[in-house]
């Protein structure tokens, strides 16, 4: 006659924090899931310390015998350690926390945080930072018919969504006027916008590219950047000279020098 689940035949276990605890594969005993940094895997049948499993956003990596303790000249692991890895974040990098820590991983915060909450103290999230302009657009100058873009770089938790506009002026008064401004690429055939995460974490990189230029694209472009918590722009402009006259300004120029 097969046992039904006996509780009380358990081992007891005390996890790093609430959401680290789980049912084993028979549903009855309690055990924890590996945070990071511990060992996780290896031989289900093997007598071992550590969690077969690793907690919520980590994944179990393959370690070398040095990472794992064993000499390399060694034939062979300990039972225990046969097959093994290390708990691993999915998400690479340190993240800045709302109560001002910095924490190696996002899988730490959340680790922090929920030992924060089970204390009785305030759950930490990552923090979130508004738009920051990072490299803004330059002042470009060419010919028409030549290929030319703005770039913007621009610097966000969470990561940012960069848009371009062309500046439009419209004279009310003499002294006075307001800003139209035109998205992009909209109908222009000649213009592309594209946008990439990067150079570096957290940062987005987004250009406008011209490609022939023509005069009526010469102005003022802003690069627009916006979040969650906020947003921010920054200005470039194009100054275009006409190919054809500036070749004919230089041919009369050179007639009279003869």
């Amino acid at each position: 006659k097969e046992l039904g689940c006996i509780p009380e035949n358990c081992e007891p276990v005390r996890c790093k924090a609430p959401e680290l605890s789980v049912r084993d594969d028979c549903g009855c005993c309690e055990q924890c899931l590996g945070a990071e940094g511990e060992l996780c895997g290896g031989r289900s049948g093997a007598s071992r310390r550590h969690q077969a499993r690793c907690g919520p956003g980590l994944v179990c990596v393959s370690q070398s015998r040095e990472v794992l303790g064993a000499a390399a000249s060694q034939e062979s692991l300990p039972e225990e350690l046969e097959g093994t890895g290390l708990c691993v974040c999915k998400e690479d990098g340190a993240v800045c926390g709302s109560d001002g820590r910095s924490y190696q991983s996002v899988c730490a915060l959340h680790l922090h945080s929920w030992i924060s909450v089970r204390a009785g103290r305030e759950r930490v999230h990552k923090a979130h930072d508004a738009p920051v302009i990072v490299l803004p657009p330059k002042k470009i100058h060419n010919v028409t018919g030549a290929q030319v873009y703005l770039s913007c770089e621009v610097k966000a938790v969470p990561t940012p969504v960069i848009s371009w506009r062309k500046v439009c002026q419209r004279t009310l008064t003499k002294t006075s006027g307001v800003k139209l401004l035109e998205e992009l690429p909209g109908d222009r055939v000649n213009m592309a916008v594209q946008v990439r995460g990067g150079p570096s974490k957290h940062e987005s990189t987004g250009w406008v590219l011209i490609n022939p230029l023509t005069k009526e694209d010469e102005g003022v472009y802003q690069c627009h950047a916006t979040n969650m918590v906020g947003e921010t722009q920054s200005y470039g402009t194009i100054k275009v000279t006409d190919l054809n006259k500036y070749k004919k300004t230089n041919f009369i120029a050179s007639d009279g020098d003869i």
